[in-house]
């Protein structure tokens, strides 16, 4: 037969009454447990990163989490990528971003000229391009290959508003084959997405980050590494911006993405430690 209410009632009052001292202390506990985990919730914070950190950076915050484990109880970072210029014109119309991790160093001097930086830019790496495809061994290719009739659809990022697509531009104008192969160029909106349309076999060959190259995944095919005095360099830089000012958290990531720790899973994706 179900119980009544009443009963119910009685029941739930047989339970031993907690002493005074025993009561209060379980009610400060509590009142602590509340007060941390708002703590926590309010220091939740936000990255916007270039694409070529796709990897490498879900790394660093993985390993950053486990050594902070109220941060990794709290699942505190969001990261958005994207292409370094798309995403300071977000952030100059306010997007929330707290961390900005850009491609190229001069997007976060830009915008600290221009109040939108709590932080002076702190280089963080120096990024290298290579040649990638899914369909040829690119080990054996240099840029001239590309000009064969062999490689019909070649994918860059757009140089406009990504530094990698800027700096590819650059190497095969130095090359002199930019003219020769411009018909052929496919523009993806970033970095990951010229790596993704190449992996997928939309075009044969790609001009992607070495970061994305070393990526497991893509790891079993070759890539030819570009050198690099045919382009500008590309130094990596980051700025906390005026949403993180303040974050303790945010802080206290930015100066682990200085640490050995950080510097070690970077170089593991073919970033070069800036001197």
């Amino acid at each position: 037969m179900p119980l009544s209410r009443n009963k119910i009632k009685t029941r739930s009052l047989r339970f031993p009454k907690l002493s005074t001292a025993l009561s209060l202390k379980t009610l400060c506990a509590f009142l602590l447990l509340v007060l941390t985990a708002n703590s926590l919730a309010a220091e939740k914070f936000t990255i916007a990163a270039a694409s070529d950190l796709r990897f490498a950076l879900d790394e660093v915050i993985s390993v950053y989490q486990k050594q902070n484990s109220q941060q990794q109880l709290a699942q505190p970072i969001e990261v958005i990528y994207g292409s370094s210029g798309k995403i300071s014109t977000q952030i100059l119309n306010g997007a929330p971003y707290d961390i900005f991790f850009s491609a190229d160093i001069s997007y976060p001097q830009k915008l600290k000229a221009q109040g939108f930086a709590q932080s002076e830019p702190a280089v963080y790496a120096i990024g290298r391009i290579v040649l990638w495809s899914a369909q040829h061994d690119a080990s054996n290719l240099t840029l001239k290959d590309l000009t064969t009739d062999k490689f019909r659809r070649i994918a860059i990022a757009q140089p406009s508003h990504a530094p990698y697509g800027l700096r590819a531009q650059e190497a095969l104008q130095a090359e002199d084959v930019w003219k020769t192969i411009e018909h052929k160029l496919v523009f993806a909106e970033n970095i990951a997405q010229a790596a993704q349309m190449a992996e997928s076999g939309a075009v044969d060959i790609a001009v992607i980050a070495l970061s994305l190259a070393k990526f497991p995944g893509m790891a079993t095919q070759g890539y030819y590494l570009i050198d690099d005095s045919l382009h500008k360099p590309l130094t990596q830089a980051y700025i906390i911006t005026p949403y993180g000012s303040g974050k303790k958290s945010v802080k206290q990531f930015a100066d682990f993405m200085q640490s050995d720790t950080a510097y070690q899973i970077m170089q593991k994706y073919g970033f070069v430690k800036p001197e």
